[in-house]
């Protein structure tokens, strides 16, 4: 049998592949711009609020959170631009480029999943420092910094970060007991149980005020007395399964996106090498 024979219009590179890595970059291109917008009228909003960022230390960085959110957005822009654009114009090197990237994501994930098990006290103590430093300093002058642990405490219904729950407050300039304040010894609204003034309908910001004066069987009628670290525990202990399950689906399509990306570039490379021939 004769072997059939390739015509001049045949390509190696499969069309299938190339606009499907395409697609879905440009998916994630917009996206990255979208935060990356998001997070610049945050930062820059902010900055005209109170005219003063600090972003001194790493932690200052980490925990700003307008300017992670530019910083996340601008890497997934640059990632998938490079995915995008590679697979369109069938260029290795941003292929190349793209792939390594997502290798990286990945290694970076596995290493974090693996530390978070096998290092959870080293881990515990990483927290723990990130927030004492930065609530002692910015809860007050960090609006951002100030909702989101808000957010944090009243949906998950816990009161400061460690074990020692709400006395976590206490290393808090404004709510410790040596402070000249009036929140002295207290805690910030959103560790109350029940906030919310029933007459009126609206917050009772000075509902945590004296708490920490209480111990724990008196200050647990009307606060959160857990850390929030010990409740998102056992939120993902309740919920093992499910979180293990969206992980390894995460894990397996970056695996599946990679290798389209290095199937893409052999495919190039062989077109590349057959009109060299």
């Amino acid at each position: 049998m004769h072997a059939r024979r390739r015509g001049p219009n045949f390509t190696y590179v499969s069309g299938c592949v190339k606009y499907m890595i395409f697609v879905l970059n440009f998916i994630f291109w917009l996206f990255g711009g979208l935060l990356v917008a998001i997070g610049l009228y945050a930062f820059i909003d902010k900055w005209q609020a109170t005219g003063l960022i600090k972003l001194d230390t790493l932690y200052d960085v980490i925990l700003n959170i307008s300017l992670l959110i530019a910083l996340l957005g601008g890497v997934v822009f640059i990632v998938s631009f490079a995915g995008c654009i590679g697979a369109l114009r069938e260029n290795t090197c941003l292929l190349k480029f793209y792939s390594l990237c997502l290798l990286i994501l990945f290694l970076v994930e596995m290493g974090g999943a693996v530390c978070g098990f096998v290092f959870p006290r080293s881990l515990h103590g990483f927290l723990e420092l990130s927030f004492t430093e930065r609530v002692v300093h910015s809860y007050r002058d960090d609006p951002d910094l100030q909702n989101f642990i808000d957010f944090a405490q009243s949906d998950f219904h816990c009161c400061g970060l460690t074990s020692d729950g709400y006395m976590d407050w206490s290393k808090n300039e404004y709510f410790n007991c040596t402070s000249p304040s009036v929140e002295r010894c207290g805690v910030p609204f959103s560790c109350c149980i029940n906030p919310t003034d029933i007459s009126s309908g609206l917050v009772n910001i000075m509902c945590g005020y004296g708490v920490q004066n209480y111990p724990v069987a008196e200050a647990s009628k009307r606060v959160w007395t857990s850390g929030c670290i010990e409740i998102v525990r056992s939120w993902a202990e309740r919920n093992l399964y499910t979180i293990a399950s969206i992980a390894l689906g995460v894990a397996l399509s970056q695996l599946f996106v990679i290798y389209l990306a290095k199937t893409l570039e052999g495919q190039i490379e062989l077109q590349k090498a057959r009109w060299q021939t």
